[in-house]
């Protein structure tokens, strides 16, 4: 089963939604409340068994340690777990990489705020370290809209370099199918 209305390809390319494997990323810097988009996508996730996790990054200091994990009431919500990176890149100076393959987690579904950077580079990161990779496009928030259409194209080039871009409403529709089939195995 795919994601309907995916660019530049049909996401999960193959077709595997399954939700075990499935986590949500809202990818925030520190102090920013996650978009309104997040919950039904958060509970779309939920519904077929997959793991919400919000990644706060931070603009490393000199010579800092890993800072601690920093707990979100707006999060507490959504989130199966919240953590802290040292830097802009969500896998730098966390533990998220560890997470996801102790969870055996493959696919991502990428939102949050400041599209252009740090949900950018932390998909970049991702789809290097061989995740499966949506950029949820209307659950991002730029730092600079008029960035939008080159940060898509980047992602889109040479037939999805760094993943697949599509819309929140239809995630939600594919993991809502998903979890009907699910349910009529059980």
């Amino acid at each position: 089963m795919h994601v309907t209305g995916t660019t530049p390809y049909p996401w999960p390319y193959d077709g595997d939604l399954g939700g075990p494997g499935t986590a949500l990323l809202v990818v925030l810097p520190v102090g920013v409340e996650p978009p309104e988009t997040t919950e039904p996508l958060a509970a779309a996730v939920h519904a077929v068994g997959g793991k919400v996790i919000v990644v706060r990054t931070t603009a490393p200091a000199p010579g800092a340690l890993r800072p601690p994990g920093i707990p979100s009431e707006a999060a507490a919500g959504v989130a199966d777990l919240d953590l802290t990176a040292g830097g802009v890149d969500g896998f730098y100076a966390s533990d998220l990489d560890l997470v996801l393959r102790t969870g055996r987690i493959r696919r991502l579904l990428l939102t949050g705020v400041g599209l252009e950077t740090c949900v950018h580079s932390t998909m970049r990161d991702a789809n290097d370290r061989g995740y499966e990779c949506l950029l949820v496009l209307d659950a991002c928030v730029p730092i600079d809209p008029s960035l939008v259409p080159a940060s898509v194209s980047s992602i889109e080039m040479s037939g999805g370099i760094f993943g697949a871009v599509g819309s929140s409403a239809d995630v939600v529709a594919a993991l809502s199918t998903a979890e009907l089939t699910v349910g009529a195995l059980t």
